[in-house]
């Protein structure tokens, strides 16, 4: 009999990998798959980058995300979000869920947590939505799926993606919002 467990080493560990300077990668799955996918995609970033003089659109990011996921589908556990900023089309969120397709989202959910909040961000998510309305959904929407899945973190990690560069928040303890007690 074959039996397959998940194993969780690290509630808290930092899942927000930089990529580039405005282009950021939120990762799901096997943390080792998930990790060495998002340092080849930074190494082809950074040719990009020399060979073309200018940074690499979003966009091509996350195709070669998805190129590697897509290619190596039948040996890695990979889910990627991969989101940032350029001077050609602004801020963008783009999916490479597991099996490598690509599809590009005014916002998205993913990993073992996201099953319990699509309904709840389907219903919050409205277009044109400042920054802190942003933010205010996503702390909740993690908090939210934090509270159902034993295997989502204990951290909040927020990472908010400008024409300025990144800033990044940490929501730990009592910090978190709550939504029941129990």
């Amino acid at each position: 009999m074959l039996c397959c467990r998940a194993y969780v080493a690290n509630r808290v560990a930092d899942k927000l990998t930089k990529v580039t300077d405005r282009i950021y990668c939120c990762r799901s799955g096997s943390s080792a798959d998930t990790q060495a996918i998002s340092e080849i995609v930074a190494y082809h970033l950074d040719f990009y980058q020399m060979e073309r003089g200018e940074p690499a659109p979003v966009k091509v990011a996350a195709n070669v995300f998805r190129e590697f996921c897509y290619d190596y589908r039948d040996s890695l556990v990979a889910g990627i979000l991969c989101a940032g900023w350029d001077d050609k089309e602004g801020g963008q969120v783009y999916s490479i869920p597991l099996g490598g397709m690509l599809v590009r989202q005014p916002v998205s959910i993913g990993g073992s947590g996201s099953s319990y909040i699509y309904g709840y961000v389907d219903s919050r998510y409205k277009p044109g939505m400042t920054k802190d309305e942003c933010v205010d959904l996503v702390q909740s929407a993690l908090a939210l799926a934090m509270s159902r899945d034993g295997s989502s973190g204990g951290v909040i990690r927020l990472g908010i993606i400008t024409k300025d560069g990144i800033e990044r928040r940490v929501l730990s303890g009592d910090k978190i919002p709550k939504f029941y007690e129990g």
